[in-house]
């Protein structure tokens, strides 16, 4: 008897886009065609953006997707093409569709590109409840296509960009449109569509990043590093990668990685000769920029001690990481608890996922100062610390009782806050 289980037939896959793989655009005639075929157009428009992470300093886009009706899918070369309004000005007021919008945005600003209206479907999914988000791992659900995927972590500085290269480009934009639509059903079906709304509007307000805080203290290995003397060496071994890492427009991790400079901190060489003789620092590439990275140990190590960094690092948030909040604030640590227990419940009984119904930072802020545990209070808070609209509706009276925790229950044991 066979007891094979039977499979389930594979999905097709879509090699190439329907209309074919157009060429990148790179002259000004090229766009100002393009710009009124997209201006002609209608319906909502699917774009994308590639950049070079990992390769380049910068975080510029490489090549520009884009599709409409009317107007078909056209590739766009942004190094030879670097100003984009008019592009934006022919879409007007049309929705733009991106997946993952608040990694694209950024990039397509610097070219004068911005939505007046927005439909992530990244986010759309988040919102329905999926942990798998993927473009090609929602259009295999919702639309029943596999995609030739494989090229999202090339070299998009690469010129000419090959041809696969481009097949793939294309195909990110290619059933956007189809996707969205599917989306946007499945949202109004579960009453999410305002939800999404003011999700999406939010992506695409949110301010520009600011500079971080100590960026240095980011690199991988560091909490091995525990002396301020070696983390002063650290320090400036990452400014001078950093300076010329941005002076090449190339990655810093491969200009010096992590490690390197880690090991460096610890050991301290007091000569370049002992420099060259750890780890990669001997390799003939950083051999060339020896004088460099020893000038920056040199620095570290001649620092007056009241110049040298702290061990914990300088916070400019008055709210402390939660896994402290026991010793601090035993009251506040299971005020968290019971906030993060609220908004895991309430997350499963509307099939969101919790960190989209409420931000971690919005519940962690809330529980370390909380306002009056009335409700007013709390929603006036929730709004306050960046919450929507349909977020408070939905978890502002639970997270009242929550905070309102009586102090036998903070004093009694169990298991840690972790961030």
């Amino acid at each position: 008897m066979d007891e094979t289980q039977p499979t389930e037939p594979e999905l097709p896959l879509l090699r190439e886009p329907a209309d074919g793989v157009p060429e990148p655009l790179t002259t000004s005639a090229q766009l100002s065609a393009l710009v009124d075929a997209v201006g002609a157009g209608t319906g909502p428009v699917a774009l994308d953006a590639e950049r070079a992470s990992g390769y380049r300093y910068s975080q510029r886009a490489y090549l520009v997707q884009l599709r409409r009706a009317g107007a078909g899918t056209a590739l766009i070369d942004p190094i030879e093409l670097p100003a984009l309004s008019g592009l934006s000005a022919a879409i007007g007021d049309g929705e733009w569709i991106l997946h993952a919008a608040n990694q694209d945005l950024p990039c397509l600003a610097e070219l004068g590109m911005r939505p007046a209206a927005l439909f992530d479907t990244e986010l759309a999914g988040r919102l329905l409840g999926d942990e798998r988000v993927a473009l090609g791992t929602m259009v295999e659900q919702h639309l029943g296509v596999r995609l030739e995927k494989g090229h999202s972590a090339a070299d998009w500085s690469t010129r000419p960009l090959p041809h696969d290269w481009l097949v793939y480009a294309a195909l990110d934009v290619e059933l956007l449109v189809e996707l969205r639509d599917v989306l946007a059903g499945l949202l109004a079906a579960a009453g999410k569509s305002e939800w999404a709304r003011q999700e999406f509007e939010a992506v695409r307000l949110a301010p520009a990043a600011g500079p971080r805080v100590e960026p240095w203290r980011r690199l991988s290995g560091i909490h091995k590093v525990r002396d301020r003397r070696q983390l002063a060496v650290a320090r400036a071994l990452w400014e001078a990668r950093d300076s010329y890492a941005a002076q090449r427009d190339v990655a810093p991790g491969r200009v010096l990685p992590d490690a390197a400079i880690v090991e460096a901190a610890r050991t301290l060489p007091a000569t370049s000769a002992a420099l060259a003789g750890l780890s990669v620092f001997g390799g003939p590439r950083q051999r060339r920029q020896l004088g460099r990275w020893f000038g920056a140990v040199q620095a570290g190590r001649e620092l007056p001690e009241r110049q040298l960094p702290t061990v914990t690092g300088v916070s400019t948030d008055p709210v402390p990481p939660a896994s402290r909040w026991r010793d601090r604030d035993p009251i506040a640590a299971a005020r968290l608890v019971a906030c993060r227990d609220v908004v895991a419940t309430l997350a499963e009984q509307h099939t969101v996922l919790a960190q989209n119904l409420l931000a971690s930072d919005v519940v962690r802020r809330l529980a370390w100062e909380p306002p009056t545990p009335d409700e007013p209070s709390v929603r006036s808070r929730l709004a306050e610390l960046g919450a929507r609209p349909w977020q408070v509706e939905l978890t502002a009276a639970a997270l009242t009782a929550a905070l309102d925790v009586p102090q036998t229950t903070a004093s009694r044991p169990g298991p840690d806050v972790e961030m």
